[in-house]
């Protein structure tokens, strides 16, 4: 017992212990999409992702009240800016989720990876290396791949083309994090992000048509209960982390997501979530094991569908109204 007492208190462990602190939040993270999906059958998604991150606000604040006394401008600031692209990010994701998989939804959200290192060039001028610029490369030849119409004809559906753009916002997230993590405090930071992040979605919803709140139901309950205090983990160990890692190498980190995605989904019936997924190496594999996902997917016969062969049974659940909930239970490809 004493000798893995000394293990865990060792300089080593310590040393790597954001790194795994991230990459468990990263299997969180993936796990988190298939549960939105279900969630969606019972509130409209920006309505959704509102009071997810209400409930993982009060779960940070209920932890964090003695270290909210102090707060600064720029404090108010950090979190404003991190909760804007909180917003846009998981607000393009959930709606996307509606008409795209999980594994799916995964995948193009993880394209953030190669879109930190670029968007570092851009804003800060931290030139990639050219290894970057080849995981670029792979990044877009996987989402040809995806979308099935060839380099001739890229067409992306509309989920895709969201959840691309969200991808963006949750690179720029990471990047803003990183920027601000020595310079504010972290605990008063999350609670303000997560507050502005669902102020911003409240604000949102009604521009969309979402005007209302979802009927009450035990299910929606506890999946908002759950998904807010996973969210209230992760950007509390994301703005930790991230003081000493570096946006990089916490987006390499973050690459894992697809994975867990796609085997969770799996697990919840999307039985060609793991078809095709292949480890493309980015940025020296043997020297540090980085790497990025692709899941190349079949396209389904039905041209009036959306790219997404999969045949759910799990979601075949009753709504609060006695309806059939399950709106993406489509035809094999085969």
């Amino acid at each position: 017992m004493s000798t893995l007492i000394s293990t865990f208190r060792s300089p080593a462990l310590a040393a790597k212990l954001p790194q795994l602190a991230l990459i468990l939040i990263t299997l969180i993270w993936g796990g988190s999409f298939i549960t939105v999906q279900y969630g969606l059958n019972f509130s409209s998604p920006i309505m959704f992702v509102g009071l997810r991150f209400a409930a993982a606000a009060i779960a940070v604040t209920l932890i964090s009240l003695k270290s909210l006394k102090g707060m600064t401008l720029k404090e108010i600031i950090a979190g404003a800016v991190i909760g804007l692209m909180i917003a846009i990010g998981y607000g393009t994701q959930t709606v996307g989720l509606q008409t795209i998989s999980s594994s799916e939804s995964a995948f193009l959200t993880a394209l953030y990876v190669p879109l930190v290192p670029i968007l570092l060039w851009l804003l800060f001028g931290q030139k990639p290396q050219v290894m970057t610029w080849i995981g670029a490369l792979f990044a877009f030849i996987g989402l040809v791949f995806l979308t099935g119409n060839g380099f001739a004809a890229i067409q992306l559906s509309f989920g895709q083309t969201l959840t691309l753009l969200g991808s963006i916002a949750i690179a720029l997230e990471i990047i803003l994090i990183s920027y601000f993590a020595e310079q504010v405090n972290v605990r008063r930071v999350t609670v303000l992000q997560l507050i502005f992040a669902s102020l911003f979605c409240f604000m949102i919803a009604p521009v969309l048509g979402e005007s209302q709140l979802p009927e009450f139901h035990w299910h929606l309950a506890g999946i908002l209960v759950g998904l807010g205090i996973a969210s209230a983990m992760i950007q509390l160990v994301m703005n930790w982390a991230q003081r000493r890692v570096d946006a990089s190498q916490a987006a390499i980190i973050y690459a894992g997501e697809p994975v867990w995605a796609a085997l969770f989904g799996r697990l919840a019936g999307e039985r060609k979530s793991l078809n095709f997924l292949f480890l493309i190496p980015l940025n020296s594999p043997f020297k540090k094991g980085e790497f990025f996902i692709f899941n190349f997917r079949k396209t389904p016969s039905c041209p009036d569908l959306p790219m997404l062969p999969v045949h759910r049974q799990f979601w075949q659940l009753e709504s609060p109204q006695g309806q059939v909930c399950d709106q993406t239970t489509y035809p094999d490809a085969e």
